[in-house]
Formats: structure tokens, C-alpha cells, sequence
């Protein structure tokens, strides 16, 4: 079974990012899809304390910009940069597993009511759409996409009126590409909550996509919120089960320790 989790970081502070990394190491999924990463201390101490555990971590520089990182203990066949408006708000693997899983992290510009932001928020999700339009079949595999769209789709409860068009469509183009919301296909009826504003006003900005391919493989889609409750972040995590059989795995230390990791397993 391979599991995979997207959290949004929140730009965490060093403080805080000790927090999220003891919460995640306790976290049983192999795959961690991470997002608004910042080139503040906080998210440096978390990615370093993966990586000198073992973990294979990708990560696009996001030159003071806010983005995402893929950490993993399953091991990576090849990373993969898509050419997308803000890079560093990608980042993208090839998992050793069977079927071979694409993962992608993806961390959606936010806007306000500007112009510029708006044109930001609506090239980075037109590029988006394109980059995955241009994934090579061998690169291709059976794709995931995860993270923090900043977007909700038209049938999202409640409904709220301060969403462009361009935003709606998005989840529509996503399907035209026969991807699925991993978590509508188990639970069409279910309408969970991820980040919820000062005002109690709930929204579900934090998804799993997966290739129509795998849609007899999505064993669970769980929202976690223990982690917003706990105010580790403002956003709760999402939990996702394939039924994919792991290759390879990284020996790894748990990253809030100090011991240094060893070789590669090797699991047939």
C-alpha cells in the first residue's frame, strides 16, 4: 500500500516547524506532499532534518516566493521540472513503485482582488494544465496531484460568490484530463472543510487528484484535522491510499533524531 499526505506548512517559523516535523514523523504515510514552503528558517530546518534522516526530499528553489517539496521514503526513480509560471511552487517524482506513480506537489497562488494577482493566479493554473499536457508517456505513470489549489469547484457547500470563472474551471479541466478528486470518488456526498477563516466560514482548498487509471486502487482519502486543531497550520491535512506496491524503500531515522541513515532496501 502506498500512502501519501498534503499539508500546507503555512510558511511555518522555526518554532513552529519543530511541532509540524514531530507530528509528521509520527505520520504512518511514506509520501509527504508539503506546501507554502518559505525561504524562512522554518522550512529549511524541516526539509534538512528529512534529508539527513534519509528521506529523499525535492524541492524547486522558490527565490523568496512561497512553493512546495515532495519528501519521501519510497524511493525516487527521477525527479521532474515542469515548466511552470512560479517553479518553485512544483515539485514532482517518479516513485519506485507498481503501478509508477508520478507524484506532484502543487502549491496554487492565492489572490486578492487585484489585477496582478489575478493574472498570477490564472497564468500559473494555465501553465499548470499545460506542463501536465506536456508529461511524457514514459515520465507520465499514473499520476498524483496534490496540495493547496486555493480554489473550490462549482458544487462546493457552501457556496460562496467571490470565486472568478477561471477558478471554477479548473477542476473541470482537471476532469477533461481524467483526473479524479480521490476523495469525491469515495465519498461523493461528503463535503469536509480545510482551511476555516476568522469568520467560521469553512473552504476545501486541499485535494488528491489521481490519474483515471487508479481509480479502483484509491483505498482511502481521509481529511486530517487534528493538525489545524492543534494549530500546527491553518489548514488541515489530506490522507491517501492507493493500493500500489512499493518497490524500494529508503532506510530512513526518524527525522527528529540524529542518527545518520543507510543504505537503500530493495523490496521484490
Amino acid at each position: 500500500m502506498l500512502d501519501l499526505l498534503t499539508v500546507n506548512l503555512g510558511a511555518a517559523s522555526r518554532k513552529r516547524a519543530e511541532g509540524l516535523l514531530s507530528w509528521l514523523a509520527l505520520r504512518p504515510e511514506q509520501v509527504f506532499l508539503l506546501t507554502e514552503t518559505s525561504a524562512g528558517a522554518g522550512t529549511s530546518y524541516l526539509l534538512e532534518r528529512f534529508r539527513r534522516a534519509g528521506y529523499h526530499v525535492v524541492k524547486t528553489p522558490d527565490v523568496g516566493d512561497r512553493g512546495a517539496a515532495l519528501v519521501s521514503r519510497v524511493s525516487v526513480v527521477s525527479e521532474l521540472t515542469m515548466d511552470v509560471t512560479v517553479p518553485g511552487r512544483v515539485a514532482a517524482a517518479v516513485l519506485d513503485t507498481e503501478p509508477r506513480i508520478l507524484a506532484i506537489a502543487v502549491y496554487v497562488p492565492s489572490r486578492d482582488r487585484s489585477v496582478e494577482k489575478t493574472k498570477r493566479k490564472r497564468d500559473f493554473l494555465a501553465s499548470l494544465l499545460a506542463a501536465l499536457d506536456g508529461i511524457s508517456e514514459q515520465s507520465r505513470g499514473a499520476l498524483v496531484l496534490g496540495g493547496d489549489y486555493n480554489v473550490i469547484d462549482r458544487d462546493h457547500r457552501p457556496r460562496y460568490r467571490t470565486f472568478l470563472p477561471f477558478e471554477y474551471e479548473f477542476f473541470e479541466r482537471l476532469s477533461a484530463r481524467e483526473l479524479l478528486d480521490a476523495h469525491l470518488h469515495l465519498s461523493p456526498d461528503d463535503q469536509p472543510h480545510s482551511w476555516v477563516g476568522r469568520t467560521g466560514d469553512g473552504y476545501r482548498y486541499d485535494y488528491f487528484h489521481v490519474d483515471a487509471t487508479l481509480a479502483d486502487r484509491i483505498m482511502v482519502s481521509a481529511y486530517v484535522h487534528g493538525v489545524r486543531e492543534e494549530r500546527l497550520t491553518d489548514h488541515s491535512a489530506v490522507s491517501l491510499a492507493l493500493d500500489a506496491t512499493i518497490l524500494s524503500m529508503l532506510h530512513t531515522t526518524r527525522p527528529t533524531e540524529d542518527s545518520e541513515p543507510i543504505e537503500t532496501l530493495r523490496l521484490y
